[in-house]
């Protein structure tokens, strides 16, 4: 299964008890946590109960989270207001997860070890035992909070000129699904926050393209449930999605700012792909005859592809060659080698989901002692050496995980739809055996293998293609054509 998608998981059951049984398999092989020891949930429970709270009261921000429908683990709340000056101010708060979790406790402890949340086709493996993510850490509405607050202003441009974070307590006001949001905005109902999110996100869209950073314009895949039967689906994400992942890509860079400043942190990076990468995309450019003049880079080539074309797909799934090879880089005093994200085009850092990742409550801390002046944590500096292992051991298992998931709905779903024919576009080619590639079935919301019973594939072309293999034990789904 091609793992360049994205996936939500929309469905609330796991289907027919095979499917159960199945997705269940998946966790057991990767000896995925099935629930909290005792001592975690109980050091939760007191947690929950025994928050380190600021003095810092800034209650009066009235905030809003936006997230996707029915979520419950709210890391993040925005409001956005215009500067005096003709900019904006953007506060953005943050969960505080250490002022929950004590450096050792039961719950860092199991969070070390699981390192992410994970998310299945009808549940997710939470990071933090629910009583604290989706419960008291968590920045619900009209639910008072001790966050982590940005305060970034932002010229009239979209270029951030300064940055402060301060540990403060919180209280959102609204809580907007990305849906409700997007059709505030169209229909004219929005309030200035989503107003203004809009206006910043579009200029920070904006100084992407001038840093020469990158998105590259792929589906997302989403499992539904319908008439108690799970579906896919492919989805584009929506202009106001794009415009939040801004104000969390403005943060992380800011943050990365910060730590190389101060000499101390964990950056997100992205090495430059490897030029012989970039001439092969040049010839898949050519062979799918899309016009790629000699003075534009890849950055603004993938810009103006049309995801409405078969052959711009199959170079957006090209593309995602160039953007291997992220990792984690800890430093404490001499800077890395590395210390770019190349597909941002800029340092980075992951700090706005600290319910979800591990990293992020390590980073935060960092950020909050710099800005303040003082001396970062000692239990922060001694987890530093460590940190990108377990962090970059979790991505792997997240990343093993959603891909056995998705191998395991697409085979159920398709199991007694062997020998129909389907139109699908052919998104990539293998190099070794040009009788093999993946084809792109939007239909059926599937990216699967695909087998040519003839000739080479033709990369970029639509096809008919005839599903011949959907083994559910096997977790295997596989397209013949011609």
């Amino acid at each position: 299964m091609p793992s360049n998608l994205v996936v939500r998981v929309k469905a609330e059951s796991a289907g027919s008890a095979d499917l159960k049984e199945a997705l269940a398999k998946v966790e057991q092989e990767l000896e995925l946590p099935t629930g909290f020891p005792a001592d975690v949930t109980a050091a939760a429970e007191r947690a929950a109960a025994g928050a380190v709270l600021p003095e810092l009261d800034r209650t009066d921000i009235e905030f809003l989270t936006i997230d996707p429908e029915g979520s419950r683990d709210l890391d993040q709340a925005l409001h956005i207001e215009r500067d005096p000056d003709g900019g904006f101010v953007v506060h953005y708060a943050i969960a505080d997860v250490a002022a929950f979790v004590r450096p050792g406790d039961p719950i860092d402890v199991e969070a070390h070890r699981r390192g992410e949340t994970l998310y299945g086709a009808d549940h997710r493996i939470p990071l933090h035992p629910p009583g604290l993510s989706e419960g008291a850490a968590s920045l619900l509405p009209d639910q008072t909070c001790p966050a982590l607050l940005w305060t970034m202003q932002v010229d009239a441009t979209g270029e951030g000129t300064s940055v402060r974070v301060e540990r403060a307590l919180v209280r959102s006001r609204q809580q907007l699904s990305y849906v409700g949001a997007q059709a505030a905005l169209d229909d004219g109902s929005a309030g200035e926050v989503l107003q203004l999110l809009r206006e910043v996100g579009t200029l920070r869209e904006a100084k992407e393209q001038e840093r020469g950073g990158i998105s590259l314009p792929l589906p997302e895949q989403e499992v539904h449930e319908e008439g108690g039967r799970l579906t896919l689906e492919f989805r584009e994400q929506l202009p106001v999605e794009l415009w939040n992942a801004q104000i969390s890509l403005m943060t992380g860079m800011a943050a990365a700012t910060l730590m190389l400043e101060g000499r101390i942190g964990v950056l997100r990076t992205l090495p430059p792909p490897d030029p012989r990468d970039v001439a092969r995309l040049r010839r898949v450019a050519k062979g799918l005859r899309i016009d790629w003049p000699g003075d534009v880079d890849y950055p603004e080539l993938i810009r103006s592809l049309d995801r409405t074309l078969p052959a711009h797909q199959a170079m957006a799934v090209a593309a995602t060659r160039l953007l291997r090879g992220s990792g984690y880089a800890a430093f404490d005093g001499e800077l890395p080698e590395q210390t770019l994200h190349s597909a941002i085009a800029a340092p980075y850092a992951h700090v706005t989901a600290p319910l979800r990742r591990l990293g992020d409550r390590y980073t935060g801390e960092v950020c909050v002692a710099l800005c303040a002046g003082q001396p970062v944590p000692d239990w922060v500096r001694a987890a530093l050496p460590d940190l990108p292992k377990t962090l970059q051991d979790s991505a792997r298992r997240a990343n093993a995980y959603e891909r056995a998931i998705l191998d395991v709905l697409e085979a159920g779903l398709l199991q007694g739809r062997v020998g129909e024919e389907f139109t699908g576009v052919v998104t990539s080619v293998d190099e070794k055996d040009e009788r093999r590639g993946v084809v792109l079935v939007e239909a059926i919301g599937v990216e699967a293998p695909l087998v040519s019973a003839s000739g080479p594939l033709p990369l970029g072309t639509e096809v008919a293609v005839r599903l011949t293999v959907a083994d559910l034990s096997a977790r295997k789904v596989e397209f013949t054509v011609g």
